[in-house]
């Protein structure tokens, strides 16, 4: 990605941090909020953003492109549209928490994945990475994949980092919190 696309990426990233307490999805309280989904729900914001999953996953690669929901769904299908646009293709997956009640009764839904499959794990933002994690060890053990790192659009700085490394799976961020509070 170009330094002027990713800085447009930044400040798209910047306009959707929030000052003030709040309870994160880990139950911890934080002082800011990043909202990804006023970057990844937008045109802009989803282009720059699959160009920039399309380039890791290739670097990677990577046979698949998957996410946790609800965040980073948007995140893996922008990915996708755009590999299509351009004669690639991947798979596409997410993983849910809790598998479905209803119907196919799945956690991983998209196409199958095997262990053939090498998978690039996306999520918009990173606080103690217990909920990635959860979903990594779920698309492995229910699919028999690798997960080959997991690309995030905001590491906040709270404790994910040394998560991943404990658990061997490498955690790439595009910003930082100390970048998005920056400016």
């Amino acid at each position: 990605m170009s330094a002027e696309r990713r800085g447009r990426l930044l400040e798209l990233v910047r306009a959707c941090v929030s000052q003030g307490t709040v309870t994160l999805a880990s139950g911890k309280t934080s002082d800011f909020y990043v909202d990804g989904r006023l970057v990844t729900l937008t045109g802009e914001g989803s282009v720059l953003l699959g160009e920039v999953i399309l380039e890791r996953a290739r670097a990677l690669g990577a046979t698949a492109i998957a996410g946790p929901t609800l965040g980073a769904c948007p995140m893996v299908t922008a990915a996708g549209v755009l590999a299509h646009q351009r004669g690639e293709s991947f798979k596409l997956t997410y993983v849910r928490s809790v598998a479905k009640g209803h119907g196919m009764q799945k956690a991983v839904e998209g196409p199958a994945l095997s262990s053939e499959d090498r998978v690039l794990m996306v999520e918009d933002v990173v606080t103690s990475g217990g909920s990635v994690l959860r979903a990594v060890e779920r698309l492995e053990a229910d699919t028999g994949a690798s997960v080959l790192a997991v690309l995030c659009i905001v590491d906040r700085q709270a404790g994910g980092a040394e998560a991943f490394a404990e658990s061997g799976v490498p955690l790439e961020a595009l910003f930082t919190r100390a970048d998005v509070q920056a400016g």
